[in-house]
């Protein structure tokens, strides 16, 4: 069996769905299971809604119309959709009437974008001759944590799925992105999350690839807005495929890679755009034919630094500071310790002033806004030495002050702290130096 994951790019417009058709006809031989995001810009609209309604203001009519001109472009049934935007008007007159917006109210509110876009694939699917199935993935078993908003799947979900898409007729059609907890609840996995509920579901039915279905040609050797003349990888391992998700690669979600190599399943990241192109895949190994693989960036990030109000630290001071973090669920991605202070940086903003607050009691604290991490990946890194004197020397060039460095026991990536506003600079100056083709690749150590 085949995993096909298709982002929000391209399930965007009638148009893009027609051409899904067609890649899902091609891969009927092998049996395909369908993974759907919502329409391009749905999500978003739908957390708008939420707030709205929170302020009294409900107005769907944007998100019919949105829904309603690809079913006419179509020419499928309207009805597709009706139950599903009356289960959401009275959702947000539930949340208009109370005043409330949880994040599991929130969650719930989400799940309607990828509920509406399966529904609209398969309906094509059907009348393309393609029999088809719309599923919920959480009426299949996908059952998670009740971690709202970024939610995890627990380990009984694999087996109850596996049988129940196995049972399916025809190709199922199931939803990305979401899920629900013990309680019944519907959870979501996080922004992006269809990628990691494609690999959740191929694990579950031990599918013989998954495919990403985006709108670049495959995973890049760094973000092509920034560098225009970025270009595709054949392979990446995924020790260095999980790092670049992590550290803003913008192609994978962080977690899609976990239950894939739990049961070592390629995962290929192909272009909807430009289906004849070779994409990239991701296997356990690959070759390492050049040093550095991709450059990736995470912006938007708080430095904060902790320093113990006594000469140097007690017993118990580092366990103090990650239990305030993970108490207020702030994840964490550089750390740098000396025998008096603790730097480190995050992007959560949410519950980050309680925190500090409660920090202030044990250690002085100070938060810089506006840092971003580069991260330099490639499996080679741990067996070349010029890696981190090219790294300096091109930030030097540009004059971009490095302010941390990390780098993982795996020796995979070498990241590196700087100010948000050296972003593009430092990209393009890393970019310049490991991947122009006027000079020689760097060889790695044998």
């Amino acid at each position: 069996m085949l995993v096909l994951k298709f982002g929000g790019t391209s399930v965007g417009d009638a148009e893009r769905i027609r051409t899904v058709a067609d890649l899902v006809r091609q891969a009927l031989p092998k049996r395909p299971v369908v993974v759907a995001s919502a329409h391009k810009g749905v999500t978003d609209m739908l957390f708008r809604m939420g707030q709205e309604a929170l302020h009294g203001k409900i107005n769907l009519e944007p998100l019919r119309e949105r829904h309603l001109k690809i079913i006419r472009d179509l020419g499928v049934p309207e009805t597709v959709m009706e139950n599903l935007l009356d289960e959401l008007a009275n959702l947000l007159q539930g949340i208009s009437m109370v005043k409330e917006l949880t994040p599991r109210t929130k969650d719930y509110v989400a799940s309607f974008g990828e509920r509406l876009s399966v529904r609209t694939i398969a309906a094509y699917l059907a009348q393309a001759g393609i029999p088809a199935k719309a599923v919920d993935a959480f009426d299949l078993g996908l059952i998670t944590d009740s971690n709202f908003g970024a939610a995890n799947p627990l380990p009984e979900a694999d087996q109850i799925m596996h049988w129940n898409i196995r049972r399916i007729e025809g190709v199922p059609v199931i939803t990305g992105y979401v899920g629900k907890d013990k309680n019944g609840d519907i959870t979501t996995l996080g922004r992006n999350g269809s990628d990691y509920s494609a690999t959740i579901i191929g694990a579950a039915i031990g599918a013989e690839e998954v495919q990403i279905w985006t709108d670049v040609d495959g995973v890049m050797t760094t973000d092509p807005d920034i560098v225009p003349h970025a270009r595709p990888l054949d392979q990446m391992s995924f020790a260095e495929a999980g790092e670049l998700a992590y550290y803003g690669g913008r192609v994978l979600h962080p977690s899609t890679l976990i239950p894939a190599i739990r049961k070592d399943i390629p995962v290929r990241v192909l272009n909807t755009f430009k289906p004849e192109s070779k994409g990239t895949v991701i296997l356990r190994q690959t070759p390492i034919k050049q040093v550095v693989k991709s450059i990736g960036y995470k912006d938007d990030l708080f430095l904060i630094t902790i320093v113990s109000t006594r000469m140097l630290m007690h017993y118990g001071f580092m366990a103090k500071i990650f239990e305030i973090f993970g108490r207020h669920r702030i994840v964490i991605d550089m750390i740098a310790t000396s025998e008096v202070s603790v730097s480190l940086t995050t992007d959560s903003d949410v519950n980050l002033d309680q925190a500090v607050k409660e920090l202030s009691q044990i250690a002085e604290v100070t938060v810089e806004p506006g840092k971003a991490i580069i991260c330099v990946v490639g499996e080679g890194i741990k067996r070349s030495l010029e890696v981190p004197s090219l790294v300096f020397g091109a930030l030097r060039e540009r004059n971009i002050k490095v302010q941390m460095i990390s780098q993982g026991s795996t020796q995979v990536n070498l990241a590196l702290l700087v100010d948000s506003a050296n972003v593009v600079d430092a990209v393009q100056a890393l970019h310049d130096s490991f991947f122009d083709v006027q000079k020689p690749v760097i060889p790695a150590l044998p």
